[in-house]
């Protein structure tokens, strides 16, 4: 099979609108979590916090395209603008057969969505509806929207897997080019923060609700007093070339992907599967032909729900031990759903190429059912980093794996 590196990346998120501005942020142990202004008005909406991204100039973005984004369309063109940046790509060469889009988010616009029924249902009236609501809160209204934007004639692809979205959109390109199918395909994934999701995760006892006053001391992956997550919003996209591709028009590889899995657990809808988490690990290590100990850093899913993290935690144990280190940065991000794994994966691979480990923030207090991992927790670890492993586990028991290679040139 072909070989897959990434040429490019390119973020948003509460902690800036560029893979730069984010690196410093969490260099600095900034954590992006504030008190939402005006939330307090739902009634039973215990979570007040989220980890708003500030929106660039939107009017940059021509209005005939504009009309058909919500909130995170717009967010996913931005990551696109700085990911072809980054991968030296001209966004008007892309009208290609064998350059495709694999996108994903949760849902479509939450609040396109909300916008929509507030219009309709009080006098169960339609006129005033507009077909821009429709487009905007479509599921597949970020892959249809950087495919229009770019004018993408190849694949277009969406997922739609909550928390694994982005991940599976990036295991996805990698199967199209390494099955020949595509040579260069743009995945990633958006989601856009609003009370709505919140109090979706809220019903579910999911979200953090004990830190409203205190917004920068939540979440807190791994921790003893962590409380749930925290919903964030951006984007995050990066360019999957075919190897040999990506060398003839003298891009900069930035890793080259080795292998991936996603599996269900087929078991609970909101609990999470020691077993189905350890089998979707192992899987991506066969796929990629490696072996535990060639994992040199574990990038966990670890959103801050008391199950979610020990599970997690008891299934990295069971394959790599206790040596591996292992980190989240949902404590600076909060959980940016949808666009989670793309991100993620995005400072995982800065991380490799600089062989530092950031700590998880806010882990002050470890779990005692979490204690069997070696977190990196207070300071950054230097240490060689050839290979990385990162996980996405979503509810539904959807859960997605990948493993990347630093690149050395051959």
């Amino acid at each position: 099979m072909r070989r897959v590196v990434i040429t490019g990346t390119g973020s948003v998120s509460a902690l800036g609108n560029s893979m730069d501005q984010l690196m410093i942020s969490i260099e600095n142990k900034i954590c992006g979590t504030k008190k939402m202004q005006n939330w307090d008005k739902y009634k039973g909406l215990q979570s007040l916090v989220g980890a708003p991204a500030d929106m660039p100039d939107v009017k940059t973005i021509p209005r005939k395209l504009r009309r058909s984004m919500g909130r995170m369309s717009l967010l996913s063109i931005f990551a696109v603008n700085e990911a072809l940046e980054s991968a030296g790509i001209n966004k008007d060469s892309l009208k290609n057969r064998r350059y495709g889009c694999v996108a994903g988010s949760t849902m479509g616009s939450a609040e396109a969505l909300n916008d929509t029924f507030e219009t309709m249902l009080p006098d169960h009236d339609l006129t005033l509806l507009t077909s821009m609501g429709f487009f905007k809160s479509i599921s597949h209204t970020v892959s249809m929207n950087i495919a229009q934007y770019l004018g993408i004639v190849g694949s277009v692809i969406a997922t739609s897997a909550a928390c694994a979205s982005s991940l599976q959109a990036i295991g996805t390109g990698f199967d199209l080019i390494r099955h020949d199918t595509q040579d260069m395909v743009l995945c990633g994934g958006a989601e856009e923060l609003h009370p709505t999701v919140t109090g979706s995760f809220d019903i579910l006892f999911a979200t953090s609700k004990n830190f409203n006053d205190v917004p920068l001391k939540t979440p807190r992956p791994f921790d003893k007093n962590r409380d749930g997550l925290v919903c964030g919003e951006g984007a995050g996209i990066l360019v999957l070339e075919e190897l040999e591709h990506a060398k003839n028009r003298g891009a900069k590889i930035l890793a080259e992907i080795k292998g991936y899995n996603t599996c269900g657990s087929g078991n609970h809808v909101s609990q999470p599967d020691r077993l189905a988490m350890v089998q979707c690990m192992n899987l991506a290590l066969s796929d990629a032909g490696v072996t535990p100990d060639d994992i040199d850093f574990v990038s966990a899913h670890a959103t801050a729900t008391i199950q979610g993290d020990l599970e997690e935690a008891a299934a990295i144990h069971e394959v790599f031990g206790s040596e591996t280190p292992v980190n989240s940065l949902k404590g600076y991000l909060g959980h940016t759903l949808g666009a989670s794994g793309a991100i993620e994966l995005a400072v995982a691979i800065e991380m490799m190429n600089n062989n530092i480990i950031f700590p998880t923030l806010n882990l002050d207090n470890v779990d005692e059912g979490c204690k069997m991992i070696n977190h990196v927790k207070n300071d950054k670890l230097k240490k060689n980093i050839d290979f990385i492993l990162k996980n996405c586990f979503a509810f539904g028991g959807i859960n997605a794996s990948i493993i990347c290679k630093k690149y050395e040139g051959t």
